[in-house]
């Protein structure tokens, strides 16, 4: 079953609350165990619609553990091209939610809140980053079905060029007589067979309450309070006439607006209400805050029979006549007769039992950028590890280090003189009183470390008094302790070189049995997808033996990270076309990668186009496993791989997490001397996930 359902507002006057509330009765018959969520809301304390979720199905929780950020965080982080950072603070709480129920229900914003003409891309985004099948919900309202196939396809077309995962397209109040013809007529606008649903226009549900406008206006009430949630304003009109003439106004459901002193128009009205010769109104607002005098309030008091509702606001006439406009009807949660409408319309115009079907076998494999940097550090959480920093001096490493620290991914060891570092910390203003802070050349350790490498490497040569020297050194130190057990793993090379930072663990840590070669991957974050890309970084031209090595290697690199690895072998042919020795090399090493791994799925070789291509795939290597489909690209050198990785990261805009080493006993990796804050605790956060793996 699907985890996540996302219902988003296409545009303006959709009105999702309908859709909202039917999918969540959906939901609660085929699960109890369902959730809800709203990305934004005005404030933490309080949401219309979370509170009528809560009320209706008695859900456990509270409007804070239901929603993501206030309005007032959202515009501000915005307003600081902040937005990944607004969507981590919303992937959290989510995911929070998540972990504990069958499905969640979202309710995207709605218009008003965020930046309206770009809502519902910013909607688009959070659903894809939380992982959830969206249901754009589009307006019917005043349109023909042309007007709504037009504005039905350009959607469609938007969503299918940003490869969303959709369940279905509800086109909302739809006139009554097009209702039925329209889920026919706009079923071949949209593509790959989605549901289009249509749903009936229903004015009860649009007409906001005389209560809502009160809540709105922040009126007082001075009468007709109990009778207030079942008042529906159908208009309004503003009283500057002499009664007689204003009384031909009058409308079933006219809200009056007037001053407070217009003691004629207060009375005329209330009389209009009970008398059978005029229409029901749904209240009286009284403006400027002024009230009726002591005189004229005894006499409301004694119209028993009447329970008009009269409000009062301290805003003059014109203002509340403006805000008034504004107040768009809700489904709260006391008004049964509004839920029990909003529920039989929906299922009227949506086919139940398809959708109900639909959810059962339709869930979202879509993996964001966002969404793989989120799972790293809760992967790194769970299991929490030690990891060694000899960079402890380098300002972006304290950054780094503060932040998963604060974040609790994993315990730090920072190398260098303890006096620059605290200096340093205090410098920047971090707090990193949990950090382990060592100077490798004092370190009580240091001789027991020297006699360790002594052993180790006096077959080559090096005197006891050269290993004690050596281990001076923050990279040998922090690769020593990944070796004797006192940290997991260690991250190296801000202002390191390459070979300066894994040289170490290639003379000591070595590789794992049965690999011959270290080599490296880089994670490609696509829109919706991560793939693995090996080697990109450290060996320049490997061997039959070696290339096999690599791309088992990084396969169970790619398990490790959650990713299915489905490996293509790439070179410039594909499958037996091409002839020549860079080709035979590839075809080779696919023969022993799979003859040491029969269980991994591996074709080579392969073009580019034909791994990641399905329609190419169909034509160049029908009925692969691999090909169309691959996930971990291993490429035949070091300049192939470089170039494609950095020419993949740069066309499609992808985040490249690396280079991730692989092949070693123990996980050290390395950092470009150009790597941000973000990228040290990603690349943290894999050594721990590595350490993990390791340790069990």
């Amino acid at each position: 079953m699907a985890k996540g359902i996302y219902v988003a507002s296409a545009e303006p006057l959709s009105d999702k609350s309908i859709v909202v509330l039917g999918m969540m009765e959906l939901l609660w018959n085929k699960t109890h165990n369902v959730s809800f969520f709203k990305p934004v809301v005005s404030t933490l304390e309080s949401d219309p619609t979370i509170n009528l979720i809560i009320s209706r199905y008695k859900l456990p929780g509270s409007c804070e553990t239901m929603c993501g950020v206030t309005h007032e965080v959202a515009h501000e982080l915005i307003a600081a091209n902040k937005q990944d950072e607004l969507i981590k603070r919303i992937m959290e709480k989510y995911r929070a939610l998540e972990a504990n129920c069958d499905v969640v229900l979202c309710a995207g914003t709605d218009f008003r809140g965020v930046s309206t003409p770009l809502e519902f891309d910013f909607n688009i985004d959070v659903a894809n980053n939380l992982g959830c099948l969206l249901m754009p919900v589009m307006r019917g309202y005043g349109r023909s079905l042309v007007d709504i196939s037009e504005a039905l396809a350009s959607i469609a077309d938007g969503l299918e060029k940003r490869k969303c995962d959709i369940l279905a397209f509800v086109v909302n109040r739809v006139a009554a007589d097009l209702v039925v013809d329209a889920p026919v007529r706009l079923a071949n606008v949209v593509h790959k067979n989605i549901p289009v649903y249509a749903i009936a226009e229903n004015a009860i549900l649009w007409k906001p309450t005389i209560c809502e406008i009160a809540t709105a206006l922040h009126a007082t009430f001075l009468s007709g309070e109990e009778d207030c949630s079942i008042r529906e304003v159908a208009d309004y009109k503003v009283a500057a006439m002499e009664l007689p003439n204003f009384l031909d106004y009058i409308k079933e459901g006219t809200v009056v607006i007037t001053p407070g002193d217009r003691s004629d128009i207060l009375l005329g009205s209330m009389i209009a209400d009970l008398s059978t010769t005029y229409p029901r109104m749904a209240g009286i607002i009284l403006t400027g805050g002024l009230k009726p005098s002591l005189s004229v309030q005894k006499l409301i008091d004694g119209f028993s029979k009447s329970k008009l509702p009269i409000i009062s606001v301290p805003t003059d006439t014109f203002t509340t006549a403006v805000k008034v406009s504004e107040v768009e009807g809700t489904i709260v949660a006391n008004d049964d007769r509004k839920i029990a409408t909003a529920l039989g319309i929906f299922e009227s115009g949506v086919k139940v039992k398809e959708l109900g079907d639909l959810l059962t076998v339709t869930s979202s494999k879509r993996v964001t950028p966002l969404m793989f940097e989120y799972d790293l550090v809760q992967r790194a959480k769970a299991n929490r590890q030690h990891i060694v920093l000899p960079e402890g001096e380098e300002a972006r490493i304290l950054q780094a280090a503060e932040l998963l620290l604060l974040r609790q991914v994993c315990d730090i060891t920072l190398l260098g003189n303890p006096q620059k570092i605290k200096r340093k910390i205090s410098e920047l203003g971090l707090k990193l009183d949990k950090a382990n802070i060592i100077d490798p050349a004092t370190s009580d350790l240091r001789k027991d470390y020297g006699d360790t490498y002594y052993e180790l490497r006096k077959q080559k040569g090096i005197s006891k008094a050269a290993a004690f020297d050596t281990l001076a050194d923050p990279s040998y130190y922090g690769t020593m302790m990944v070796y004797k057990g006192h940290a997991g793993g260690m991250v190296s090379g801000s202002i390191n070189t390459t070979a300066h930072t894994i040289r170490p663990s290639l003379e000591f840590v070595k590789t794992r049995p049965g690999c011959s070669i270290v080599s490296s991957i880089f994670l490609l974050c696509m829109s919706d997808r991560v793939l693995v890309f090996g080697d990109c970084a450290v060996n320049p031209n490997p061997d039959e033996q070696q290339l096999a090595d690599i791309a088992i290697s990084s396969a169970e690199t790619a398990v490790a990270f959650g990713i299915d690895p489905k490996i293509a072998m790439l070179s410039y042919s594909t499958g037996e076309s091409g002839k020549g020795k860079d080709v035979d090399k590839v075809r080779e090493a696919t023969r022993l990668a799979k003859a040491a791994r029969p269980d991994l799925k591996i074709e080579g070789p392969l073009q580019f186009d034909a791994a990641s291509d399905p329609e190419v795939a169909k034509i160049k290597l029908p009925n692969s496993e691999v090909a169309g489909k691959a996930t971990v690209y291993i490429f035949p050198d070091l300049n192939t791989g470089n170039n494609t990785y950095k020419a993949v990261q740069r066309s499609a805009n992808a985040v490249a997490i690396g280079p991730v080493l692989q092949g070693l006993n123990k996980p050290v990796n390395d950092l470009s001397r150009g790597c941000t804050v973000a990228d040290i605790l990603n690349t943290v956060a894999i050594t721990a996930i590595q350490a993990q793996a390791i340790g069990k």
